[in-house]
């Protein structure tokens, strides 16, 4: 194994030489322990948590596959190996086309806004990849996913998750410092997926949907993750979209991206996309520049 000369970033947290030998250390005094164990070790000994608490495993897991890989530290062999990465291909009745859905938005029943759950999860997925341009792919981290029903039917789907580690349009509009990016990136939410089904064509739905969109997920996160998030952020690729129905919601466009991936790796070359932002309260620059 390779020696670290000075602290690198693991996962979003800066990791020391000496940290990286106590960890070396950890495997070796914990022979039997697997992976999943050892990064919850990990998390235990440098208090690495959540904001509500809980312990980051999941990005102490990315971590230390990457210390793997650098050479670093020495894991144990996965319990199993991990099977090739299948798209998610599941076709049931329930993802079939719908009744078409003509009307004005006003005329529409009430808009019901329910949160995916354990059961209801594989249908949302599937429509996911059967209807949205990008198809399926897992969020991690804090994330909460939304059907939204009129009159018993399904006509959008909605997700909000993690949000890019770093975007210089965001990042300059916020007036961020990146000690104050790094503590107070969490209270940034990020609109991943939204999905009217092809058969629901209704006119000014959407942005009648993100304007309600904003209000509940503050309420919802709120009593899942115990914070609030006080901005969402978006990406919208510029050629396929203008961002028409974000505008028309009251977001804003601050620019465009690089066209790297959500983490900025130089290696990861995507589209450009335009960067829009909603402000879910007032005091947003004060709460991220703590």
């Amino acid at each position: 194994m390779k020696s670290l000369t000075q602290p690198q970033k693991f996962s979003g947290k800066l990791f020391t030489p000496d940290e990286i030998a106590q960890i070396n250390q950890l495997i070796i005094d914990h022979p039997k322990a697997h992976r999943a164990a050892l990064s919850r070790l990990v998390c235990q000994v440098f208090s690495w948590k959540k904001i509500n608490g809980e312990l980051k495993e999941m990005s102490c897991r990315v971590a230390m596959l990457a210390m793997h890989r650098d050479n670093l530290i020495q894991l144990p062999e996965p319990l199993r190996k991990k099977a090739p990465c299948k798209v998610n291909k599941k076709r049931t009745p329930e993802g079939e086309p719908g009744q078409p859905m003509h009307c004005a938005v006003t005329e529409l029943d009430e808009l019901q806004f329910q949160i995916v759950n354990q059961t209801n999860s594989p249908l949302w997925n599937e429509l996911i990849d059967r209807y949205h341009y990008l198809g399926y792919t897992p969020l991690s981290g804090a994330q909460l996913r939304y059907f939204i029903y009129s009159n018993d039917q399904p006509i959008a789907l909605l997700s909000f998750g993690a949000s890019a580690w770093t975007t210089a349009p965001r990042d300059q509009f916020i007036g961020w410092q990146r000690s104050q990016r790094e503590s107070q990136l969490h209270r940034v939410i990020n609109n991943a997926r939204f999905l009217i089904l092809p058969w629901i064509k209704i006119p000014h739905l959407a942005s009648k949907l993100l304007s309600i969109a904003a209000k509940r997920v503050q309420v919802d996160w709120l009593e899942r993750y115990h914070y609030k998030p006080v901005l969402l952020e978006t990406f919208v690729e510029v050629e396929r979209f203008k961002g028409i129905c974000y505008k028309a919601a009251n977001w804003q466009c601050l620019g465009t991206t690089t066209g790297r991936g959500k983490k900025g790796a130089n290696n990861a070359r995507i589209g450009i996309k335009s960067v829009w932002i909603y402000p879910l309260t007032r005091h947003f620059r004060k709460i991220l520049c703590q």
